[in-house]
């Protein structure tokens, strides 16, 4: 199934072709902000790949207070809005509240909806009413079909340029698993579908300096397969130096690898593409 396509800043996503939202899991400064957005643009320019760069400037839901959670919405913004500036590529953050929806909307091209708020009907409003195109991350907690609800929401403003992410779902108490169907189903509703690898690698519960905090050798495995199922990109946090990073530093992947997976991942995609799905 081909879906819609949604224009993002001065790129398009969806329609059958390859894209990558991607970049470290939060801003830690301004000066790494721009060197791996750069790399990653060098990367995508050479494959031919319609690239985005995603970056938090709070992550809000950290395990622990007393984490390291982000330069917050002014000073965040305005490094994102740089990085789109100097670098030349869209921008894409998650936002938290409706009071940050209208900054965020004319900072970013994409506002994120985060997984674990995607029911929040007020948030899932002001993001849409911002007026740019919405990622919606399908909540750990949502079956596929679920996702409806959010969807149904943006709509309902006239907004209809709008991702999905799939991040996994949650198993028992502890695990985040990875349901291929999930791609399937999501793709049903049109938009373009991206798969969020990274953070399906991430154990729940742990904090960002545990060495046992993801499994990050499942991240070449499970890109390949979700693009064997059918995705229209990636979603994948990366860093030149996982291990040092102030956030999710198990489960992100080394930049300089970033080549090697997207090489990977365009191989598999483009045997399948046209595919049908049943």
């Amino acid at each position: 199934m081909q879906t819609k396509t949604v224009k993002i800043g001065n790129v398009t996503v969806g329609g059958g072709v390859f894209a990558l939202i991607g970049g470290p899991c939060v801003i830690e400064t301004e000066a790494l902000a721009l060197e791996t957005a750069r790399y990653a643009a060098g990367v995508c320019a050479e494959l031919g790949i319609p690239y985005i760069y995603k970056s938090s400037y709070l992550k809000d839901n950290r395990s622990s207070h007393e984490t390291y959670q982000g330069p917050g919405p002014e000073k965040g913004l305005a490094v994102l809005s740089r990085v789109r500036e100097e670098v030349g590529v869209p921008v894409l953050s998650d936002v938290h509240t409706p009071a940050e929806a209208a900054a965020a909307g004319v900072a970013l091209d994409c506002l994120q909806l985060p997984a674990y708020l995607s029911k929040q009907t007020q948030l899932t409003l002001a993001l849409a009413a911002a007026g740019k195109p919405i990622n919606v991350k399908k909540a750990q907690f949502f079956k596929p079909e679920q996702v409806a609800i959010p969807l149904r929401k943006i709509e309902s403003t006239g907004n209809r340029e709008i991702l999905i992410t799939e991040r996994g779902s949650v198993f028992g108490y502890g695990d985040i698993v990875f349901d291929p169907r999930s791609l399937v189903a999501l793709r049903r509703f049109g938009y373009p579908v991206f798969f969020d690898v990274t953070h399906v690698v991430r154990l729940p519960g742990t904090t960002s300096d545990d060495p046992a905090g993801g499994l990050r050798d499942y991240i070449f495995p499970l890109a390949r397969a979700a693009c064997a199922a059918g995705i229209d990109g990636l979603f994948l946090e990366f860093h030149p130096e996982p291990e040092r990073a102030l956030c999710d530093a198990a489960s992100m992947l080394p930049m300089a690898r970033l080549g090697e997976i997207l090489r990977q991942c365009l191989e598999v995609h483009s045997r399948v593409k046209g595919w049908p799905d049943s």
